[in-house]
């Protein structure tokens, strides 16, 4: 479990510092005129500061190390 918990703290460390964020695209329906549909794109972002994600990168290396220790 703890390496689990690693591993998921260095991507998202990577992904803060790499990218500062996630970016998605969720679509949604504006209108519907029976077989003509009108969408419309939104992208939102989750925003990861540079800092939080060099935090959750060290942390992560961290529990890796002492999960490999104790195994």
């Amino acid at each position: 479990m703890d390496r689990i918990i690693g591993i998921v703290l260095i991507v998202i460390g990577l992904v803060g510092v790499a990218y500062g964020g996630i970016t998605w695209t969720r679509q949604s329906k504006v209108a519907e005129l029976g077989s003509l549909r009108l969408t419309q794109d939104k992208s939102e972002t989750l925003p990861i500061p540079p800092i939080a994600g060099a935090v959750c990168l060290v942390a992560g290396t961290v529990v890796l190390t002492k999960s490999g220790r104790r195994a």
